[in-house]
């Protein structure tokens, strides 16, 4: 198993990026001396939710002050970016960090329309705009002129340059939650990246992606390497006690929970619904913070560990920090 830290870095005020955005540089590189395999950066917009924002051009920072850490991202959010710019940043990145670069895509939030807004699009298409972004990509990266003609994008482009440095092309990951997602993804042969699941739901989501890797007729050597790269996230919170850390956690939490629900209240639109059956208690406005918490509480671990955070760097002003990720299974 690989450890990582999923780093979804949540901005007080607008007067604190430039500290907080400093501070998961530096736990970055610190994870990269205690051995982590892997960080994964998130991508969300507008209200400090995720620090930087801007993940790609976070993580050319990140490749320029780490040598060996894996650099991923969880997830790019497609409909936001135009293929052919996103395809040469990756590339680009990829080279930069000399082969270090993993992308998890997906097709935007489904729960924070206002980020389709400032964007100026809506989500309804979002799923749509992924597919043919994924085709782009995949084409130019394989070298070689690419001509595409799609409902979304029009593209005419003689050679893909610099190519990726990673052949014959970047790990292309997708984020799964759904049993259907898991056995397509199998079968399609795609790394997949999970989001956090109870633990009784783990073996059957893994269950259906293997199935999926067999329907999909892929060899011995692939449907392996697949299955153990598999990411699950789990949430890691390290205190002097079992209760001491369920205290605290749930205290953070419920300050997340508050700006997340503030947010969405505030700036989503008023003729956007989010979908019941996409709702767990955590993401559920109808489910009172205890039980939302208690939800989280339950579905992720939380660790007890005397001393210090073994991912905090010894600057971090976080009293006690969410750590993460495994292979296979993602955590914070």
């Amino acid at each position: 198993m690989r450890f990582g830290w999923l780093t979804l870095s949540l901005s007080p005020s607008p007067q604190e990026d430039a500290a907080r955005i400093d501070q998961q540089i530096e736990q970055v590189c610190f994870a990269e001396q205690l051995g982590f395999g892997d960080v994964w950066l998130t991508e969300h917009y507008f209200t400090g939710e995720s620090v930087y924002n801007d993940a790609l051009l976070f993580a050319s920072a990140v490749a320029m002050r780490t040598e060996k850490i894996r650099i991923g991202f969880a997830v790019v959010q497609l409909p936001f970016h135009h293929p052919v710019r996103l395809a040469v940043q990756l590339a680009l990145l990829d080279n930069l960090s000399r082969g270090r670069i993993d992308v998890g895509v997906g097709k935007g939030t489904i729960y924070n329309e206002y980020e389709f807004v400032g964007h100026g699009l809506r989500s309804d298409d979002s799923r749509e705009r992924m597919e043919e972004a994924v085709e782009i990509i995949g084409r130019l990266w394989s070298g070689g002129p690419v001509t595409y003609s799609g409902k979304y994008f029009q593209v005419q482009v003689p050679e893909l340059r610099p190519r990726p440095m990673q052949l014959p092309h970047l790990p292309l990951w997708r984020s799964v939650i759904s049993p259907s997602s898991f056995s397509e993804c199998g079968r399609l042969g795609v790394p997949i990246l999970t989001a956090r699941l109870p633990v009784a739901r783990i073996k059957d989501r893994l269950a259906a992606y293997e199935a999926g890797l067999d329907a999909g007729g892929h060899d011995a050597g692939t449907k392996a390497r697949l299955l153990a790269q598999s990411a699950l996230w789990r949430n890691v919170y390290v205190a002097e006690s079992s209760a001491q850390a369920e205290d605290e956690l749930a205290a953070l939490l419920q300050r997340t929970r508050a700006h997340m629900m503030h947010v969405r209240a505030a700036y989503n639109p008023a003729d956007f619904t989010i979908d019941r059956a996409m709702l767990n208690p955590w993401a559920d406005p109808a489910v009172g913070d205890d039980d939302a918490v208690k939800y989280v509480l339950a579905t992720g671990r939380s660790m007890a560990r005397r001393r210090e955070c073994a991912t905090r760097s010894p600057s971090c002003a976080t009293p006690a920090c969410s750590t993460c990720c495994a292979r296979p299974a993602l955590a914070t």
